[in-house]
């Protein structure tokens, strides 16, 4: 354990962050700017051509956005300084050896200086293509873990997963441990998962569609297809949380003496409290749900009540991640994967979050395009994924059926109907596995962590709060989150 003050660990860093335009990074790189202004560097790896245009997108799509409000105020008119200052863009491409890095003296520096490296760089699709899920998924994590061996002064590096590695298995009483995987480990014990095996199947499966002659729609559709099929053959859901095993096998085989720590937050949400309540980017698992009710397009809740919908703030888990440096800093932790989660310290259930949506948007309508306000009805559950099969089967033949009788005049309905009959489809075969999902995440390492951070007495001046308990869901929901979740799509 590090004996040290946390601010003086952080004072003269310098810290690689992957995947810099990515939600959870980006409250990462706010936090850390913000609680420790002496940061030596920060250096953010994002995906551009050149230097140039990397340093724009991070300009664009980091420095100039809403969650930096705060820091800007406190700076005022030193804020653009000070970040270039204290910021270096690299780009590179994680799916590519030594990260895609061609500037052979920057790489030297970099190996030279980086006392922290901080993994974020994914692609959190469901139905990604296979071949850039198994890029940036699986191949990018052991791409960075090489990058970190040659790192002289590296202290940790923060490989950032998901609790959903855990994939379609059940578990001893329904809990989900902890635990790392074993190399090539399938969750069925009628597959025999091989890594490699994998990698070529895939090489094989592009050389295949290429020798077809087959479009670029084509070659999508069959990729994301494929990507179904090879996750689903060994117990996992979907290719994104497939890939995401398979990055976390290969980090823990390789690892040797690197201090390898695993952070697997749950369903990430918009900001608990920092900087402000409510800060949110891009549409996840359940809030493509409560948006699309809230717009009148989904009119069924499909899943089982009293399923546990494990969400955890954005910020909780960038509070964790940078305890867990402080901690382990220096040394390996013999504990290294952590839930991030609130399932079992205080449950929310997909019923409530039925409820939630109902009385926010009676109370607070969407507005359609002609400016009126969006009447919610009261949404009804669908608890069994077969009876909402057959619902949208006969809603969709009693549609074909209007359109026969009356072709011309109802033409528009129809298309309308359709259009959100196939939205709920996919909406409910995408998140099936969350919304009947059985098992609850332990969380035994980041309570421990919670404590010993709770505990230490050089954590001073910072909030590093990262307890579930503290979250009222009525309140968060209803005041901090849809509202969060609407401004950001309608803005």
């Amino acid at each position: 354990m590090n004996s040290g003050s946390m601010q003086d660990f952080f004072k003269g860093k310098t810290i690689l962050v992957t995947g810099a335009t990515g939600f959870l990074a980006k409250v990462f790189i706010e936090k850390i700017l913000r609680i420790q202004p002496d940061i030596k560097k920060l250096y953010l790896l994002l995906r551009a051509s050149n230097s140039d245009l990397a340093a724009h997108r991070l300009q664009n799509e980091v420095f100039e956005i809403d969650l930096f409000r705060v820091l800007r105020g406190e700076l005022g008119e030193d804020f653009d300084s000070f970040v270039s200052e204290k910021v270096v863009a690299i780009a590179g491409d994680v799916g590519i050896e030594n990260l895609g890095i061609k500037d052979e003296k920057l790489k030297i520096e970099m190996f030279e200086e980086i006392d922290v490296i901080v993994h974020s760089a994914a692609t959190t699709n469901f139905d990604e293509r296979f071949d850039i899920s198994m890029d940036v998924n699986t191949k990018g994590a052991l791409h960075v873990l090489n990058f970190a061996k040659n790192c002289q002064k590296l202290k940790a590096f923060v490989h950032i997963s998901t609790a959903y590695v855990c994939g379609d298995a059940k578990y001893e009483n329904g809990i989900v441990r902890e635990k790392a995987f074993e190399m090539d480990q399938s969750l069925k014990e009628t597959s025999k998962l091989d890594i490699h095996k994998e990698m070529k199947l895939l090489e094989e499966k592009i050389a295949e569609l290429k020798t077809m002659n087959a479009d670029e729609s084509t070659m999508k559709f069959a990729l994301k297809d494929y990507g179904m099929e090879r996750a689903n053959l060994h117990g996992w859901p979907n290719s994104y949380v497939f890939t995401k095993a398979m990055g976390e096998m290969l980090l823990v085989h390789h690892k040797e003496n690197v201090a390898l720590i695993i952070i697997r937050p749950t369903i990430v949400t918009s900001t608990f409290n920092d900087p402000f309540p409510g800060w949110i980017e891009g549409v996840r698992t359940i809030d493509n749900v409560i948006y699309s009710y809230g717009k009148g397009k989904l009119k069924s809740f499909v899943g089982d009540p009293i399923t546990i919908l494990d969400a955890i703030p954005a910020d909780m888990v960038i509070n964790c991640v940078i305890a867990a440096i402080f901690i382990h800093s220096n040394q390996p932790p013999k504990n290294f994967i952590y839930h991030v989660s609130s399932s079992i310290r205080n449950p929310l259930r997909y019923s409530d979050i039925r409820n939630f949506c109902h009385w926010y948007f009676t109370k607070n309508p969407c507005i359609n395009q002609n400016g009126k306000p969006i009447v919610v009805s009261n949404p009804f559950r669908v608890n069994n994924f077969d009876a909402f099969n057959i619902y949208m089967s006969a809603t969709q033949r009693v549609l074909n059926l209007v359109s026969k009788i009356c072709p011309n005049s109802l033409q528009d309905v129809y298309d309308k109907k359709s259009r959100q009959i196939r939205m709920m489809h996919r909406l409910g075969t995408l998140y099936k596995p969350y919304v009947y999902f059985k098992s609850v995440f332990d969380d035994t390492n980041t309570e421990i962590l919670r404590m010993a951070t709770k505990g230490h007495p050089k954590i001073e001046n910072v909030e590093l709060n990262f307890d579930p308990t503290s979250i009222d869901w009525t309140d968060y929901m209803m005041n901090t989150h849809i509202p969060g979740l609407v401004k950001y799509q309608t803005k």
